[in-house]
């Protein structure tokens, strides 16, 4: 390569990684301001438009840890995320373990008929289950939302399935001339070969769920089984004088506290996260 086209391709670079850093600069622009409004007044945060505090403050921090029930939700949050993620894993693999694996009449319209369900809005099913789940004492718990993820999502019974099918059956077919049975092949052979799609959609799960609005406003009513993303919406509000105030510095400290995990989760899960939908998605 002579100098003038080694000179044009460090230009193309340049202005490349520039425009990569302009796009970047601008998607991270809102984590930025959610990160600074922590760190204000009420006042200045109404009145100003400054990214960086004029006189910075831990006054919201200290409020979310000292004076609200931050704890108590983030474990309730927590205990969602377990709840579900574990039993859309389990309940998941095993429906689609018999779809990737054995044949038997009808398989593929069992298929069709579960990711058909992937059409319907989750908003439209919220009304009947509420009426449902009260008549059987389980509203302002966990359960209603723990388990339905016990019975499958559909999505996540596709991704386990085409993952299923990228093993060879080589494999199955040596393990049962050891003497397993499907159970056997299922926890030995493919749960220990699938850790990438279990990843995927743990860390999938997990970030839905910690982000969830929706669902726990229906279900929960009371303080004590009460999420983050409820907390955020009614717990850092007060009146003042006849004046009804939303204390925003507040709402922005604890929103940047909920940010961290699910950027954790990404930071050690995405090598998973990125193989994990790949693998997936190499056999229709």
């Amino acid at each position: 390569m002579n100098k003038k086209a080694r000179t044009a391709a460090i230009q193309k670079n340049v202005i490349i990684s520039l425009i990569k850093i302009i796009v970047a600069v601008i998607m991270f622009s809102p984590i930025i301001w959610i990160i600074s409004g922590g760190f204000k007044t009420l006042t200045e945060f109404t009145t100003s438009t400054n990214i960086i505090p004029k006189k910075p403050t831990l006054d919201a921090y200290l409020y979310i840890f000292n004076s609200s029930n931050f704890f108590l939700y983030f474990r309730n949050t927590v205990l969602l995320m377990l709840g579900t993620g574990v039993g859309t894993l389990i309940s998941s693999s095993m429906v689609a373990y018999p779809l990737a694996r054995m044949e038997f009449p009808g398989k593929n319209m069992f298929f069709a008929l579960i990711i058909g369900t992937m059409m319907v809005p989750g908003i439209a099913l919220i009304i009947p289950q509420y009426i449902m789940f009260g008549k059987i004492g389980w509203l302002d718990t966990l359960l209603p939302m723990i388990i339905p993820a016990c019975f499958a999502y559909p999505y996540n019974v596709f991704l386990f399935r085409q993952f299923f099918r990228s093993i060879p059956k080589e494999l199955d077919e040596a393990a049962i001339m050891d003497g397993c049975s499907h159970v056997g092949i299922f926890f030995r052979v493919l749960a220990p070969l699938s850790k990438p799609t279990y990843a995927t959609i743990a860390v999938l799960s997990s970030v839905y769920w910690w982000n969830e609005l929706t669902q726990p406003v229906f279900y929960l009513n009371s303080e004590k089984w009460r999420t983050l993303t409820i907390s955020l919406m009614t717990s850092f509000m007060f009146i003042k004088g006849n004046t009804f105030v939303v204390n925003w510095p507040t709402i922005m400290a604890a929103s940047t506290l909920m940010i961290i995990p699910p950027m954790l989760l990404y930071f050690f899960g995405s090598g998973y996260l990125v193989e994990g939908i790949k693998t997936s998605g190499l056999k229709g």
